[in-house]
């Protein structure tokens, strides 16, 4: 049983004495785990033409990078024969081959192969008399390399890119000017347009600018406004980010990023149960052995598709804050250039939240890292189906005419199930709350949308004339906005509370006030202490409340479970006298832990400096385009890969960019040459083998050719 060979290292010593050879097992680097385990130990073997001896060390117990020491000694029949490879009059023992592999230690298993280096004693010539001393790289075995028979021809195009990432204030300037992007006028000006149009490749560009704008808070003003000039070029709204554009694909790796959390907390349990009952759910006739099971299938799609479909209408609260700042901006602008649309508002939200987001991650959930295992065949089928059903949901809010049919007839039944008004109107209602410009502390362009309403008991805030406090009747009501009570409904507000400034809410404990199913809505200047009239809806107004205000970046982390209680001048939780003491106990709810994204900003940044050097050309033509326009001497309709809609703002971005991108990659070819002139082959930063150090090499020899 053979594991593969992933960068390890083994270090070796060997010197040839008169009639002996001694080798000396050093250390080894960057094993690999088998079976979650490592005991590793290296074999010995000298082969001669007539004669093969092999020693063994003792396993190094859980380790990747053991130490040995352990020398072995070999008799070597012909010394000279066996550093010439000759042989004298037919009876010489030719050159000898020394082969030291590592093995993992099992008794279950049985000893697993790791890795082996082969080295013939003649190809070490005389420094092996000096002695010889080096790291190498672990290779396969001998016969896993032996060709096999041809079966046919396979063309590939590969590249291969070792980046050397600098100190993070190497890359100010050239982030700077990036993150400047959102601010130049017009954005087809800006560093972050320009990389965009010069990379071939969208997505090589947008992986690295969404992580740096990501973590620089930026990110939202760079999205609204590729998006708002994106927008601004298109003629007709159905064909809105249907492209292959920067934008749009800043937008697939930012909902990646942002909303994986939100993802798994929306559609995890469900693809678990999914891949746990596996029911088939095919419901194509030509593909069905048995047309009996059309009904059972069609019912199993039903259920489960209803199920996704609700978690995602009822998702809204939870969905990340920044995502929701970012469609609010998609909305805003969209709805600003096509004002007589009705439709364009869901069209250009659904466009993303539905087909590049819920859908893609319901037919690959392995590369939403929502499951571990690859999904069997019929299990795929059921992900297909129900991705195709969710992608129609999506393009049914904002079609132009309530009908969308399906281009599968057998996909009839499902689409007059959930494309009826009830299910519209919840995904229109889900995609108003997304897109809601409350959720960024702003008015928007549309009313506050109604989350519940409904009666309940408030206790008073003020105090009668005998100065008894008392508890009111009253109708409560939240939007998106705000979380409002009134005498009886449709009457003036009688307090309203921005949904920005709840810090908590809480239940509150029944010996507060003697009773049951109440709760309390903690902010700045008091509680507001609620009763519910049952238990669900206590916990119905709990969990509204709390999700609405769960990004506020005010919440509380403590607060008292108990009510202050003035005649004895106490919490009655913690007994603390003072009415101003912190809270007591955690505060339950909020956001997730592990939301927070883990980024290496500058690696990001180096990515974006090698875009810029392998497309310099571009830059270079983009600045003489720009010059040769402004003197009116050039050709004005020179192509170039950017749009140059102000050639003043173009040539000043394009030079601060070429200047950046120039210094720093002189700094690389600086940091080369030191590196090459500091290491040596066969030492454990350059493992005989290691390809890198032959590339380094090679690349520094083209370096005083590199014209930039």
């Amino acid at each position: 049983m053979a594991s593969p060979v992933d960068d390890a290292f083994l270090a070796v010593r060997a010197a040839l004495y008169w009639s002996t050879c001694r080798f000396r097992v050093l250390a080894c680097s960057d094993l690999q785990f088998v079976q979650g385990s490592c005991d590793p130990f290296i074999s010995v073997t000298v082969c001669f033409r007539n004669k093969q001896e092999v020693r063994k060390t003792r396993p190094r117990k859980r380790t990747v990078s053991p130490q040995y020491g352990d020398t072995f000694i070999f008799d070597v029949p012909d010394v000279e024969n066996c550093l010439e490879g000759s042989e004298a009059d037919g009876v010489g023992v030719g050159p000898a081959e020394v082969r030291i592999a590592v093995w993992h230690d099992s008794t279950g298993i049985g000893n697993v192969f790791m890795g082996e280096l082969r080295l013939k004693l003649v190809d070490l010539g005389s420094e092996l008399l000096n002695g010889h001393d080096a790291w190498y790289f672990l290779q396969p075995r001998e016969e896993a390399r032996v060709a096999k028979p041809a079966l046919g021809a396979l063309r590939l195009n590969i590249w291969y890119y070792r980046d050397h990432v600098f100190s993070s204030h190497k890359y100010n300037q050239l982030r700077n000017v990036l993150l400047d992007s959102p601010a130049v006028n017009p954005i087809t000006s800006s560093a972050a347009y320009i990389l965009g149009e010069c990379v071939s490749n969208k997505v090589d560009a947008a992986q690295p600018l969404v992580r740096v704008f990501f973590q620089a808070n930026k990110i939202v003003p760079l999205i609204n406004k590729l998006a708002d000039n994106e927008i601004s070029k298109v003629q007709d709204a159905i064909t809105l980010f249907r492209g292959t554009s920067l934008v749009s694909k800043c937008m697939d790796e930012f909902m990646k990023i942002a909303g994986l959390h939100y993802l798994h907390d929306t559609l995890k349990p469900i693809l678990d149960e999914i891949f746990t009952e596996r029911k088939p759910c095919e419901i194509d006739p030509l593909k069905l052995k048995d047309i009996e099971q059309l009904d059972g299938n069609i019912a199993n799609l039903k259920r489960y598709v209803q199920k996704i479909f609700n978690a995602i209408v009822n998702s809204a609260l939870v969905c990340p804050n920044v995502m929701c700042q970012v469609f609010c901006g998609l909305k805003q602008a969209a709805v600003r250039h096509f004002p007589d649309s009705k439709e364009v508002r869901y069209l250009v939200v659904s466009g993303f939240i539905f087909l590049r987001f819920f859908a893609p991650a319901l037919m690959g959930p392995k590369q939403f890292e929502l499951t571990t295992e690859a999904p069997d065949a019929q299990t795929a089928r059921t992900l297909v189906l129900i991705s195709k059903t969710i992608q129609s949901i999506g393009n049914v809010v904002g079609a132009r005419k309530s009908q969308h049919p399906y281009k599968e007839r057998y996909m009839m039944e499902i689409h007059r199930e959930f494309m009826d008004s009830s299910n519209i109107e919840a995904v229109r209602n889900y995609l108003d709350v997304i897109s809601s410009a409350s959720r960024q502390h702003a008015k928007g362009i549309e009313t506050p949308i109604v989350l519940k309403e409904g009666f309940m008991i408030k206790r008073a805030r003020g105090m009668k004339k005998f100065g008894l406090k008392n508890f009111k009747k009253r109708f409560f009501c939240l939007t998106n906005e705000s979380f409002t009570y009134a005498k009886k409904k449709g009457s003036s507000a009688l307090c309203t509370i921005p949904i920005e400034s709840i810090q908590a809410v809480e239940r509150l404990e029944e010996d507060s006030f003697k009773m049951k199913n109440m709760f309390q809505v903690l902010q700045e200047q008091r509680p507001l202490y609620i009763q519910a009239y049952n238990c669900v809806e206590a916990n119905e107004w709990i969990d509204m409340l709390a999700k609405v205000s769960q990004t506020n970046k005010n919440r509380l982390r403590m607060y008292h479970p108990g009510a202050y209680m003035d005649k004895a001048c106490r919490w009655l939780c913690c007994k603390d006298s003072s009415k101003d003491a912190a809270g007591c106990t955690p505060v339950t709810g909020g956001l997730p832990a592990d939301i927070k994204v883990s980024l290496d900003s500058d690696r990001e940044m180096e990515r974006i400096h090698s875009l810029f050097i392998r497309n310099m050309e571009k830059l270079e033509r983009v600045k003489d385009a720009c010059e040769s326009q402004a003197v009116y001497m050039g050709d004005r309709n020179m192509r170039t890969a950017v749009q140059i809609d102000d050639l003043k703002t173009c040539f000043d971005t394009v030079t601060d960019l070429m200047a950046y991108v120039i210094s720093l990659e002189e700094d690389h070819k600086k940091n080369r040459r030191a590196l090459y002139r500091g290491t040596k082959y066969g030492s454990e930063q350059a493992p005989i083998g290691d390809d890198n150090y032959l590339l380094m090499k090679a690349h520094l020899s083209t370096d005083s050719d590199l014209e930039l």
